[in-house]
């Protein structure tokens, strides 16, 4: 059986104010042909199918029409979307019976008293399949406040599989959008959240029957504890500048009898490449100008482009300079960094100054931060009782942002 695992499309996102729907589309155009070509059994979206719990519609539409036309191209294909933390697990819902009708499962919401409706049964000749699509764990998702994140995924996990009939040929297939222990974070486009000790989630919590777990929530493919039966695919494409250097791609995964055969990559195409000048240290104005206008001019590649520049730089008309360096270039702007040098402890630390950072809920960071403007207060003050209630307070935030739907 041959299965395509895919996350974290994040359809309808901005990218720094920039509409990415031909983005969008010219990936989906891909996948529609690597589904063909690859004879694809079974297609895994691990979550954030949607950059919001409240999509525009045009994002909505490509979602849908895609499906359309991927069960039009392989009228076999069976294909299985869990909600992450980006989506409305009731927003993702409503179409489900519709979707059925295109072989398409979507699951929302994990109900632990009654797991089997997270569960996918799909057979395929003589191979059978069993897929535990478990969605992002929400707090109101956890059945105890005693309970750690980490336990309750566990048991959700053992739950759906208690549920279900298998036997050792079965070839198991546990989905996930979460953050695994020891997994690489983009670090400046991926929300650290924290729910009593999600970080803490280690490989020993997925099950041992899985044949293969498709994970989703982290943008860069990577297996977790060298495993090569547990992995991230990452993004379609870059989210942030932070990202411009992976090789983002989907997995092809083979199975067979219960055991896996093989997991390969299908590189995704670059649709539009990100520039960040200059890359290392920051130089003088006319320097970075040179830099910039060096770069290509052909308008069949187009791209995005990010500057960064020494806050001591003093010629008022920066902006006009930079302009002109870029006049002619399919590059879209994408903002100034302005980098600030100062001394501390006898040594140079630079500081990126960036408001898209703002919109980041991080409890670790806000923790710091209040340590930093408040004297009376020391690191023994934040017991780990009260850093448990913090994060699950920055979580229930995060989880009314995402259901003003």
């Amino acid at each position: 059986m041959r299965l395509l695992h895919t996350s974290d499309w994040h359809l309808g996102q901005l990218f720094y104010e920039h509409e990415r729907i031909d983005e969008h589309q010219a990936f989906l155009a891909w996948l529609l042909t690597q589904l063909r070509e690859q004879a694809i059994d079974v297609l895994l979206i691990s979550g954030d199918i949607y950059h919001t719990a409240t999509p525009p519609s045009r994002a909505e539409k490509q979602f849908y029409q895609f499906i359309e036309a991927a069960k039009s191209a392989c009228p076999e294909l069976q294909i299985v979307v869990i909600a992450g933390n980006h989506d409305s697990a009731k927003r993702i819902t409503t179409a489900e019976s519709l979707l059925a009708q295109f072989d398409t499962q979507v699951i929302g919401h994990y109900q632990h008293q009654a797991p089997e409706l997270s569960t996918v049964n799909i057979t395929k000749g003589d191979q059978q399949c069993l897929i535990l699509a478990l969605p992002y764990l929400r707090a109101c998702d956890i059945p105890s406040a005693s309970l750690s994140y980490s336990t309750a995924v566990q048991q959700a996990y053992s739950s759906m599989l208690d549920n279900s009939e298998f036997d050792g040929q079965t070839n198991v297939i546990a989905m996930g959008h979460l953050h695994a222990r020891g997994a690489a974070v983009s670090e400046d486009s991926e929300r650290a959240l924290v729910i009593g000790g999600e970080d803490a989630i280690g490989a020993d919590v997925f099950p041992a029957e899985a044949s293969y777990v498709a994970l989703g929530h982290l943008h860069k493919a990577q297996t977790v504890n060298g495993q090569e039966r547990i992995r991230y695919s990452g993004t379609p494409f870059a989210m942030s500048f932070s990202e411009r250097h992976y090789r983002h791609q989907c997995l092809l995964v083979e199975v067979t009898d219960g055991a896996l055969q093989s997991v390969n990559p299908l590189y995704i195409p670059t649709f539009r490449k990100l520039h960040l000048l200059p890359e290392g240290e920051v130089v003088p104005l006319t320097e970075l100008c040179q830099q910039l206008s060096a770069l290509p001019g052909d308008k069949a590649q187009p791209g995005y482009i990010r500057v960064r520049l020494s806050s001591k730089e003093l010629s008022t008309d920066f902006r006009e300079q930079i302009d002109a360096a870029l006049a002619g270039k399919n590059l879209l702007f994408c903002g100034i960094e302005r980098v600030r040098t100062q001394q501390q402890s006898k040594q140079d630390e630079v500081e990126f100054q960036d408001l898209s950072q703002l919109e980041r809920l991080d409890a670790d960071h806000l923790l710091s931060v209040a340590l930093e403007e408040h004297s009376e207060l020391s690191e023994q003050d934040l017991n780990d009782e009260i850093k448990t209630l913090f994060s699950q307070l920055v979580a229930d935030v995060e989880q009314e942002l995402n259901h003003e739907d």
